[in-house]
């Protein structure tokens, strides 16, 4: 595992962080599947490369992780890594090409044209990897898999509205345009990184359809699985404080600076989410106001 926990840590990122509440071997195999998304988001977001490039690239990720879903020999080092994983925890390929297919509409689509169009990128990019993700960390009842679906989503949602402006400067809008025509804002304006009453209600529906998603995955996690969901419902609450976070700054994201969480709350929400595990606190950290 040392190519795919190399990568995990190198990237310092959020969904990394919660590997940390893992016994050690859920976290290996938990490097392993992270670092197969990195790879195949990188190849993605690679823009020195042409489109044709990144598009012949995943294609070859495709066929060489289905080869490690079907016991074949995988070339690259990570999916080498992350077979005995997919053999022990029964991660099916469907899932990993949901994932690629969401990374391949990155190539071409710069725009979504409605919420359900929006949806449906963010099942693909977040709540496949969530529903791999159940399967590692072990669970009891099938209502874990709504719950990773709806967790999925309410992440990705919270993510798009941090990242308005990076996504802009590469002329990406993944704010649907349907909702764009409700409120009056006009691509320039984002494109211009121009912040205005229109844009805040604009972002306020969308963190409405993410706190909805918080609220269903917040309902749906049954008891039984509580513990072992330890990590994603770790990654609920950081995510759903960065939510808050972006709400307290009024969806001002036009700034320099993304909007983050210090390292600081960062180890308070681990600490809380342990703790309410530990005691027996049966409701997630997330999903209320």
């Amino acid at each position: 595992m040392q190519a795919s926990e190399t990568i995990t840590r190198k990237s310092a990122s959020n969904l990394a962080l919660a590997f940390c509440l893992l016994p050690r071997e859920k976290r290996l195999a938990m490097s392993a599947l992270y670092a197969f998304c990195r790879e195949v988001d990188d190849v993605a977001d690679e823009e020195t490369r042409s489109v044709d490039e990144r598009r012949a690239a995943l294609a070859e990720w495709r066929a060489d992780v289905r080869a490690a879903c079907d016991g074949g020999a995988p070339k690259f080092i990570v999916n080498r890594e992350l077979q005995p994983v997919i053999r022990r925890c029964g991660l099916r390929f469907e899932l990993f090409d949901e994932l690629i297919r969401g990374c391949e509409s990155d190539l071409d689509t710069f725009r979504y044209a409605s919420h359900e169009q929006l949806d449906l990128y963010c099942y693909r990019v977040a709540s496949a990897v969530g529903l791999l993700s159940i399967e590692i960390f072990g669970h009891t009842d099938s209502r874990c898999r709504d719950y990773a679906i709806h967790l999925g989503k309410a992440l990705q949602l919270t993510n798009i509205l941090r990242d308005v402006w990076n996504d802009a400067e590469r002329g990406r809008i993944y704010l649907p345009q349907d909702a764009l025509a409700l409120h009056g804002v006009k691509e320039e304006e984002i494109l211009r990184g121009e912040y205005t009453p229109r844009f805040r209600a604009l972002a306020e529906g969308v963190a409405a359809r993410a706190r909805g998603h918080y609220a269903q995955a917040r309902e749906l996690l049954p008891s039984a699985d509580r513990r072992s969901m330890v990590a994603a419902e770790l990654m609920g609450s950081v995510y759903w404080r960065l939510l808050c976070k972006l709400e307290e700054q009024r969806f001002d994201v036009f700034g320099p600076q993304l909007t983050r969480l210090s390292k600081a709350q960062k180890i308070l929400l681990i600490a809380r989410t342990w703790f309410r595990l530990t005691v027996g606190v049966s409701t997630p950290n997330y999903g209320v106001a």
